[in-house]
């Protein structure tokens, strides 16, 4: 298998005017899934979307929807990826191992990507200061674990990119599954831990429990009359966040239910407008 590095710079050679996205193997050989074991790694990948006139030099690593058990790449994905692009934002498409079972693999993922972005910021002329993640329902999830478990360069993971960190500087989560234990969206618990998750799980993967001083500051917007992800979800990382004198907001959208009536409408355009304000808040954008 050839190496990352080389498909990188392969991508890299193609960029120019038109900015077509690259896809790109997010491991180099084997994926770590914690616990010392790996599996094959050739359905997780990025797909680098660039602006035609970066900006910003910004990037956002986007996390897909699906309740663990799938990826709403369209929508979730791609779509917000050439939003981004049309404010100037780098869109990185993250498409994770799913867990089925495997606690640990999407989070391994999205750190790995977080460091793959810092990694080739030069060459895609990215901010490695300006670094977000975003998600969306069950992706929300993993961007929001991302935000409170992140490792240092001397803690990463095996086959890791090296010399990078994986702390996102910021994180945007829409209509995102926080809790394991309290209001959990119980298809994307089983579908990350199984039936019978072992003791410490669920704390560990209830994001509102471990946010600290050094927490990335985030952005949430939920709709009051979600059914699926109840909004206390959200309530509960946004308060965790206030606790600890963060930059957060929560932006209670009055209705659009789960995904926001088909990523459409005044709430999906009330969402995307204040999250860029807020960005602007944070220095992000200019």
């Amino acid at each position: 298998m050839r190496s990352l590095a080389f498909l990188l710079l392969l991508g890299v050679s193609h960029l120019g005017a038109e900015s077509a996205p690259i896809a790109l193997p997010l491991w180099n050989g084997d994926a770590p899934e914690g616990d010392g074991k790996f599996s094959e790694s050739s359905k997780a990948k990025l797909t680098v979307h660039l602006p035609e006139i970066l900006t910003t030099g910004a990037a956002i690593v986007i996390c897909p929807g699906g309740g663990y058990g799938g990826l709403v790449t369209k929508g979730e994905g791609h779509g917000i990826a050439t939003w981004l692009n049309a404010h100037g934002i780098a869109g990185i498409v993250l498409e994770y191992r799913l867990p089925a079972g495997r606690p640990y693999v999407p989070l391994l993922d999205a750190q790995q990507a977080i460091r793959t972005v810092r990694a080739n910021a030069k060459h895609w002329k990215i901010d490695p200061k300006k670094v977000g993640i975003i998600g969306f329902s069950a992706g929300g999830h993993l961007a929001s674990t991302a935000t409170v478990h992140f490792d240092t360069v001397e803690t990463r993971a095996p086959n890791a990119v090296t010399g990078q960190s994986s702390r996102p500087d910021f994180s945007i989560l829409i209509y995102p599954v926080i809790s394991m234990e309290e209001g959990v969206h119980r298809g994307s618990k089983k579908n990350l831990m199984g039936e019978n998750p072992a003791a410490g799980l669920s704390d560990y993967f209830s994001s509102q429990k471990h946010v600290q001083d050094n927490t990335p500051p985030a952005f949430l917007a939920h709709a009051l009359d979600d059914k699926v992800v109840p909004i206390e979800n959200s309530r509960m990382f946004y308060e965790a966040e206030k606790a600890h004198n963060l930059p957060t907001r929560l932006l209670e959208l009055p209705n659009g239910g789960h995904g926001l009536n088909g990523y459409k409408g005044p709430s999906w355009d009330k969402w995307q407008a204040e999250s860029l304000l807020w960005l602007k808040e944070i220095k992000v954008l200019p």
